[in-house]
């Protein structure tokens, strides 16, 4: 595909949902070629990746990859499947399960991991160097301030995600 010209609204401001979701489309769809080098899928990865820096239950899991619970079971049996993970009970709350990431399942996140940074490399790399920090802590400030939580959505709106309880 070619670079093409970004749209516009008549009033002549950048469309910045076109540029955000353009940008992030494109950005997924590097990082699944990416990791299917290894057999990974980035929504694998990052539930791999949070359950071995903490234990967490499946719906903490879930919560912290903005996945929904239908996902994240069948993402979960996946991983069990292929040796990569394991529920068990929790230490804490005989009612919980952990998800426990396998040794095989701790090498495909270092490798994993090594993927995903690459990828971001590169496209950070695509900025000149004075931009970069100035982007990322622009991208920073509206995840984290305007853009932190999902509006609402009209009863009966289609194609809007309905927001998640808050990720504390």
């Amino acid at each position: 595909m070619t670079a093409q010209t970004v749209p516009a609204s008549p009033v002549g401001t950048p469309d910045l949902s076109y540029l955000m979701q353009h940008t992030a489309h494109v950005l997924s769809t590097q990082m699944t070629a990416a990791l299917a080098e290894i057999g990974m899928s980035p929504r694998a990865h990052c539930v791999l990746a949070h359950a071995l820096q903490a234990e967490r239950t499946q719906a903490q899991i879930a919560e912290l990859s903005d996945l929904d619970k239908t996902t994240m079971v069948v993402t979960v049996d996946m991983l069990e499947r292929n040796g990569l993970a394991e529920r068990v009970p929790s230490a804490t709350d005989r009612r919980a399960r952990i998800i426990k990431v396998t040794p095989k399942g701790q090498e495909i996140v270092a490798a994993g991991q090594g993927i995903v940074d690459r990828v971001h490399r590169d496209l950070l790399g695509a900025l000149p160097d004075d931009e970069r920090a100035v982007f990322v802590s622009a991208l920073n400030r509206l995840a984290t301030g305007h853009c932190a939580v999902p509006a609402e959505s009209p009863e009966g709106a289609q194609g809007v995600r309905r927001p998640r309880q808050s990720r504390k």
